[in-house]
Formats: C-alpha cells, sequence, structure tokens
C-alpha cells in the first residue's frame, strides 16, 4: 500500500471517528484478570412416542446428565491480545435400553450394543483481539443466522474452523468464518458430522434500539449456496405494552456437484407479538417456495430463525403454509417471580407429501411449556423445565407424543 493510499484512508477514518467505537483491546484487563470459568450441569429426561403405524421405531426414552465446563481466558494487554477458551464436556447415562434408546431422543451416544455408559469430548480455540476485532481458531460454539450449533439436547454441537467478528464501527457487527468439522450433539468423535467446508460472510446493523437487520451469505462446498436476511422492530405502545415485528427469509440454491440434489428453495416467516404486560400474544405465518425442502445441511440449527421452528417439527416441507398462534404468561406480576407458562399451536398446509408426492400435506403441533428459575439463595439461577409436542400428519412427519424435562444449574467458579 502506498504513503498516498496510507494518508488517505487515515483522513477517512479521522472523518468517520464519530461512527467508531472505542477500542475494547485497550481496557484489556489481562489473561488472568479477565478469565472466567463456569460450569453447567444439565438432567434430561425425553420422551418421543411416534404412533404412526410403519415407523421405524415407535418408542424412545432415555435419561442422562451432562456436564458442560468452559474456560475463557481474558486478553494480554498491548495492540493485539491473544488468549484462549477451553470446553469441555461429559455425560453418562441415568436410564435407558431395553428397546428405548434412540427413536429421536438423541442424548446418548451409541454403539453396536446401544447407549454408551458415558461419553466426553472437549474442545480449545486460539483467540487474538485488535481494537474491536476477534479472531478465533478451533472448537467453537456458534450463533450465527446461517452457521449455528444445536444446544437442544444433553450436550451442545461444536465445529472447528476460524471465525471472525468485528465492531469496529458503531452499531454494526460483521461476521466471517470457515469451517471444516462438525462434532454432532451425541457423538464425541471430532467431524461425527462429516462437515463439508462451510465459508460465510455477513453482519447485523442495529439503527436504534428498535430497529435492526441482517444480511448474510454462506458457501457450503459442492452443496448450495444461501443468503439470510432478518429485520425486527420493536414499536412501545406505553406502559407495559409493546408490538415486536420479526421478519427472516433464506434463499438457497445447489452449487457445484449438488450433493444435496436440486435446490431453488425460499423459506420466509414473518411474526409479530403483542406484549400486555404478563401477557403475550403471537401470530406467525411462514412460508416455504421453490423445489425441494429446506436443507440445513451443517447449518442444523439456523432454523431456530423461522417463526415457525417449534419443539418437533420446523413445518419447512416443499411448498408448506404455515399459521402459529402462541401464548406467553410471566407469572412475576402475580406474586411468582420465575415462573413461566407457554402454549402455542402451529398448523402446515399444502406441502409435498414425499418423493413424488402431491401437494397436499397437512400437519399441527401443540407444544406447552412451564418453566421455573430459582430467583434467589444457594441454588439461584436452578431451573426446572417441562416440554411437550404433540404432532400429527398422515402424510409426512409422524404422529408424535413428547416430553423432555430439563433441569440446569449454571456454576459460575470466577
Amino acid at each position: 500500500m502506498s504513503i498516498n493510499t496510507l494518508g488517505v484512508t487515515a483522513l477517512l477514518l479521522a472523518s468517520a471517528s464519530p461512527l467508531l467505537q472505542a477500542s475494547e483491546q485497550s481496557e484489556s484487563a489481562g489473561f488472568i484478570e479477565g478469565s472466567k470459568l463456569s460450569v453447567k450441569a444439565r438432567n434430561m429426561y425425553m420422551q418421543r412416542d411416534n404412533r404412526a403405524s410403519g415407523a421405524r421405531q415407535n418408542y424412545g426414552e432415555e435419561w442422562a446428565q451432562g456436564f458442560i465446563g468452559t474456560f475463557q481466558s481474558g486478553f494480554t494487554q498491548g495492540t493485539v491480545g491473544v488468549g484462549i477458551d477451553l470446553i469441555g464436556q461429559y455425560a453418562f447415562k441415568l436410564d435407558t435400553g431395553d428397546g428405548r434408546t434412540g427413536g429421536g431422543t438423541g442424548l446418548l451416544e451409541q454403539d453396536s450394543h446401544g447407549a454408551k455408559q458415558d461419553m466426553s469430548k472437549a474442545g480449545a480455540v486460539l483467540k487474538m483481539r485488535a481494537s474491536n476485532t476477534v479472531l478465533k481458531y478451533g472448537t467453537q460454539v456458534m450463533a450465527v443466522p446461517v452457521l449455528a450449533t444445536s444446544d437442544s439436547r444433553l450436550l451442545p454441537e461444536t465445529v472447528d474452523g476460524f471465525s471472525l467478528t468485528s465492531k469496529e464501527i458503531r452499531n454494526l457487527q460483521l461476521d466471517a468464518g470457515h469451517f471444516t468439522g462438525l462434532t454432532n450433539r451425541n457423538q464425541s468423535s471430532r467431524d461425527s458430522g462429516h462437515m463439508t467446508a462451510v465459508d460465510y460472510l455477513g453482519g447485523v446493523y442495529t439503527f436504534n434500539e428498535r430497529l435492526s437487520s441482517s444480511l448474510y451469505y454462506a458457501k457450503t462446498a459442492e452443496h448450495f449456496r444461501k443468503y439470510y436476511v432478518n429485520t425486527r422492530y420493536l414499536l412501545p405502545l406505553g406502559t407495559g405494552q409493546s408490538l415486536k415485528f420479526d421478519f427472516n427469509a433464506y434463499d438457497t440454491q445447489s452449487i457445484g456437484q449438488a450433493r444435496s440434489g436440486d435446490l431453488d428453495n425460499r423459506i420466509w416467516s414473518l411474526g409479530g407479538t403483542w406484549t400486555l404486560g404478563a401477557h403475550a400474544f403471537t401470530l406467525a405465518y411462514q412460508k416455504v417456495s421453490g423445489t425441494g425442502d429446506y436443507v440445513y445441511g451443517p447449518d442444523g440449527n439456523a432454523v431456530y430463525n423461522f417463526a415457525n421452528s417449534v419443539q418437533y417439527s420446523d413445518f419447512d416441507y416443499e411448498n408448506e403454509k404455515s399459521w402459529q398462534a402462541r401464548y406467553d404468561l410471566n407469572m412475576a406480576a402475580y406474586g411468582v417471580p420465575g415462573l413461566s407458562f407457554m402454549t402455542r399451536y402451529v398448523k402446515g398446509t399444502d406441502f409435498k407429501s414425499g418423493t413424488g408426492g402431491d401437494l397436499n400435506g397437512n400437519a399441527w403441533e401443540r407444544d406447552v411449556e412451564v418453566r421455573y428459575v430459582v430467583q434467589a439463595g444457594v441454588a439461584k439461577d436452578l431451573s426446572f423445565r417441562v416440554r411437550q409436542a404433540s404432532y400429527r400428519s398422515s402424510e409426512r412427519g409422524g404422529q408424535i407424543d413428547e416430553v423432555r424435562v430439563i433441569t440446569e444449574y449454571p456454576l459460575n467458579i470466577f
């Protein structure tokens, strides 16, 4: 880069300085001083009953205990800070067997004899920070819209590769990454998910405290490319009242060898939530168009962005249209802080009922959830959650009744 170019760049940065964030690295506390160590104990019981005739396995039931330990160092001081992150996971079986293991529960690692007695896995990250930009390499838990690891069972998934997060410009977060390995949530061997390389680039811009938008691009080698767009808007309506709107859309198209099939798929959803004191009422609509179902690939949990991605189904079959009605209640307003309740109903129609099938598929799902979080004392932040789902479709997806009971206790050691 020439001296003249450097001078012009410096001038532009100086003129844009009101838009730049103060440097986080300049305020680094140090490698040890900024460190955090925590352990999350998670106990989970899951039962799934598939009532559809001809199901591969009609009943699954597993109960297990898991521990997720994370260490996050601070960054060394100086212009470029260096640090490490560590994650260790361990789980052991409490009860299953006699034909009950598997069946979609997916809590425990399997071998030729069924569920293993226990499993463990670990990973490390080397990280560097300059100003407000952080580069990481290693085993990571991700939550970007085009690459999100699943944490919906006992232990979370992890991916291996590079990630870059930059917050140099006020209100703008830029993300980029290159990942080549995926370790499934119930498997201990590295890259058990046989991940094909994924590259992504995108960002989130927050216009103000009410409005934000996101745009991302991702490519899964020899499979497909994806675009993602999101807009969220919050409209205050007065004391204890608000309206929140959330729009999400993905566009997926096969590339290269098209190993995921001939895809030209779009899915979008729009949800609106009216909050009135302790009550929240949500209505949402979701639509799939183009060729093929929505395909997850290694970005499995990215589906959490869809309005109608619920406990069992994601309502994302080819051509599927779905509506949701949901109600949430926060019992703090009635003298029971920490206790909450949720129920929802989703109806899907007009989806392709299978390979070569007609567009006449119909399905519905009903979910109920109760959660309590201890508010004070020795057991502060201990949470109990019961989730029940019923899904019915005569054309595709099965006839499912499912129960999950989850207890979590996060312990911050330092």
